[in-house]
């Protein structure tokens, strides 16, 4: 009979029963019976992780993370426990266009805001914790990450080809309080900061001081579409006591780019996704940043020129590049 560790699955739902079932790997979302054989040493580390308090938190077993949503339901306490990277996937295999990744791969010297957006399950932590693991084995430097639950193995020293390191510790909030956590980062002096969701309105309020304070910032928020998850971190960030005018304007000068993904397939999960991207030079002008600040987000054309353009592999920021034609 089958083990947890070794079986190839997504997620494990636990119901009030204690039964355990898994995606069937033939359709989009049916599921099967599973029954390992070390079903009962995995469902009392689940059981008996959980602080009584947050539904939402990680256990580790056999050196895997997996990511645990308790749920109260009719019938009982069910469980959603999600399956992690025993490694965190290289960036450049993930399935974005290359011009894409080369983009991204150009900020890591930049200071400013990665925001990935997408509904739930859509890879988002994954993509930036890969991001920020390139990062650091290429640039070096420290990075500090806030999550809750913790779900990719960032914790730990990359060596760096020049010869120096990087260096990554994974926090989770202290009593739950993300906008204290980011105080505490930013006095920890790091190069990178990484914030596993944006769903606060502290925590929105000081990655906008954060963005605009010399860091590299990488988080995620849910979000249906590129606009909608700026429309999210400003209104989050104006809930805070900070006037909206103000959260339009930090964001306007702190944001590096916004990508909304979403994954399509059944086997094979490929990523479908659209973004918009703010020049890193903020001493030059620039569109995108003129209309975040206005507030009116009619983004949309800016969006589509932007992914035309780096499809063709055009610079998307013509005005520097003089590559008009």
């Amino acid at each position: 009979m089958a083990n947890i560790t070794e079986t190839p699955f997504s997620d494990i739902y636990i119901t009030p029963d204690k039964k355990a079932y898994i995606p069937d790997k033939r359709t989009s979302n049916a599921l099967i019976r599973f029954e390992p054989e070390d079903f009962g040493i995995f469902f009392d580390l689940v059981e008996k992780a959980w602080d009584g308090v947050n539904p939402s938190y990680s256990v580790c077993y056999h050196k895997i993370f997996y990511r645990v949503e308790r749920s109260q339901t009719i019938s009982g306490i069910q469980y959603c426990a999600r399956k992690m990277p025993s490694e965190i996937v290289p960036f450049n295999v993930l399935g974005y266009p290359k011009e894409l990744v080369t983009y991204l791969m150009s900020l890591r010297k930049a200071s400013g805001l990665i925001l990935w957006a997408g509904p739930t399950g859509s890879g988002k932590t994954t993509s930036i914790s890969s991001l920020l693991k390139e990062y650091l084995s290429t640039e070096g430097g420290f990075a500090y990450t806030i999550e809750d639950p913790t779900e990719q193995p960032l914790d730990g020293i990359y060596p760096v080809a020049t010869g120096g390191l990087g260096l990554c510790r994974q926090t989770l909030p202290a009593n739950g309080c993300w906008g204290e956590s980011l105080k505490s980062a930013l006095r920890s002096k790091p190069r990178y900061i990484m914030v596993g969701e944006i769903r606060t309105p502290d925590t929105a309020s000081e990655v906008l001081r954060a963005m605009t304070s010399g860091h590299l910032v990488l988080s995620t928020i849910h979000a249906n579409n590129v606009i909608d998850a700026i429309a999210s971190v400003i209104k989050y960030a104006s809930s805070s006591g900070i006037t909206e005018d103000l959260a339009y304007d930090l964001f306007s000068r702190g944001v590096l780019g916004v990508i909304h993904q979403t994954l399509e397939g059944t086997t094979v999960k490929k990523p479908q996704i659209s973004f918009l991207f703010a020049n890193p030079d903020t001493t030059k002008g620039d569109q995108v940043r003129g209309i975040i600040k206005t507030g009116r987000l009619n983004l949309s054309t800016s969006i589509e020129t932007q992914m035309t353009r780096m499809a063709r592999g055009m610079s998307m920021f013509p005005e520097i590049s003089g590559d008009d034609e």
